[in-house]
């Protein structure tokens, strides 16, 4: 990883959208701060692009999606977008579910069957690994499910490694966050919901221009747009994942969370300035 400063200006003025996640990359102790607030309005003011992918529950991402200056939150790991209409239309006043259009990857058919299936797996794992607990946002999930970890408990690696066994032993795929671990069915994941929503929302094939999108990312469950994205940029608390990480991002912030997520955006935003 490089450190920031070492990204170079032409890569950086040639940006047309910065892509996100969300815990401990724009939020700090489970909170959006204000500099990464400021950090995404000041990226849309400029007229780039901004969408937040994360492994959330949609019911929980519904609230930010309406106030936070950005296009859409593509959440439970690429299987559900919401889009901020607000941001095409004179709506900012009305009720929240007015402004947001949600958007699935899967058919309804194919969610309802899943969701019965997970439910199976949920209580496989809660009975055979010690210590286990549903996430708190589950409530709001439609298309996966979570154990916390890290966000009210503390979870030890290997239980985390077995519970990560038994949803993919299960025929789920499973991914590990900053504070849970996610299972879910289909082929979908951060990339392919990065992909979706660019060509859904914007008309834009991610592929073809991936050199014009930077991604920002903390945790392993990033590791995919690590990998895909020449740039990528890990806020600095990455590295407590560093060890477990085959896909590293390319730059790394000096702050961690959301000051870093904010050191990304002065970045792009001085390389445009020099133009």
């Amino acid at each position: 990883m490089k450190p920031l400063a070492q990204w170079p200006l032409a890569a950086r003025r040639g940006l047309v959208g910065v892509l996100t996640d969300i815990d401990d990359t724009l939020t700090t102790d489970g909170a959006i701060t204000a500099d990464a607030l400021q950090a995404l309005a000041d990226l849309k003011a400029a007229g780039l692009a901004v969408i937040a992918i994360t492994g959330r529950p949609v019911g929980w991402s519904e609230p930010f999606a309406c106030s936070w200056p950005v296009d859409a939150i593509v959440a439970e790991n690429g299987a559900v977008a919401l889009v901020n209409t607000s941001q095409i239309g004179p709506q900012r006043n009305q009720h929240l579910r007015e402004v947001l259009s949600k958007l699935y990857i899967q058919g309804a058919a194919t969610r309802q069957a899943n969701f019965a299936r997970m439910q199976q797996v949920v209580r496989r794992v809660l009975a055979e690994v010690p210590g286990t607990r549903l996430s708190e946002d589950s409530p709001g999930r439609e298309t996966d499910i979570a154990i916390d970890h890290s966000e009210f408990t503390h979870l030890p690696t290997d239980k985390i490694a077995e519970a990560v066994a038994i949803m993919q032993a299960e025929g789920m795929h499973a991914t590990v966050s900053s504070i849970h671990i996610n299972g879910w069915f289909g082929e979908h994941n951060k990339l392919v919901g990065a992909r979706w929503i660019v060509q859904t929302l914007l008309g834009r094939d991610l592929n073809a221009e991936i050199e014009r999108w930077a991604y920002v990312g903390d945790s392993t469950n990033d590791q995919r747009m690590f990998e895909a994205l020449p740039h990528s940029i890990g806020v600095a608390n990455v590295r407590r994942f560093e060890a477990g990480l085959e896909h590293l991002p390319r730059y790394i912030t000096d702050g961690e969370r959301g000051a870093g997520f904010a050191q990304v955006a002065q970045a792009i935003l001085a390389a445009r300035r020099l133009k």
